[in-house]
C-alpha cells in the first residue's frame, strides 16, 4: 500500500503577482524551490491564508534571490497581491518509507519571500 505525505512544504510566503494572462501555473524563486526540493513541472497544492482557497497547479522557476511567487493563468483569480499563502507538495511511499521520511520544511521571511 502506498500513502500519500508531504514532500514539502513553503511556509508563508506572500504573492507578488497574479497574471491572468499567462498559461497556467505558479513561478517560485528558484532559490525557494531548491530548498524545498521541488522540481520543475511539480504539482503543488496553495493554501491561501487570506480567503481559503486552496487549489493545485504546477510549479514553474522564477529568478533566483527575487522573492517572486506568482499565480497564473486562471489561478490568478484566486490570489490577490500581498496574500500569504502556503505551497505544499506530497510524494507516495510506503508505510515504512513514511515513518522515516522527513519532510522540507521551508520558513521564508515573510515581508520579502527570500531565505535568511
Amino acid at each position: 500500500m502506498l500513502i500519500h505525505v508531504v514532500k514539502s512544504k513553503i511556509h508563508r510566503v506572500k504573492v507578488t503577482g497574479a497574471d491572468l494572462n499567462y498559461i497556467g501555473s505558479i513561478t517560485i524563486d528558484e532559490d525557494l524551490m531548491d530548498a524545498a526540493n521541488i522540481v520543475e513541472g511539480e504539482k503543488v497544492q496553495i493554501v491561501n491564508n487570506n480567503n481559503g482557497e486552496r487549489l493545485e497547479t504546477y510549479a514553474i522557476p522564477g529568478p533566483r534571490n527575487s522573492g517572486e511567487i506568482t499565480l497564473n493563468g486562471a489561478a490568478a483569480r484566486k490570489v490577490a497581491a500581498g496574500d500569504i499563502l502556503i505551497l505544499i507538495t506530497y510524494a507516495m511511499m510506503t508505510m515504512d518509507e513514511a515513518k522515516e521520511f522527513k519532510p522540507s520544511l521551508v520558513f521564508p521571511n515573510e515581508e520579502n519571500n527570500l531565505l535568511d
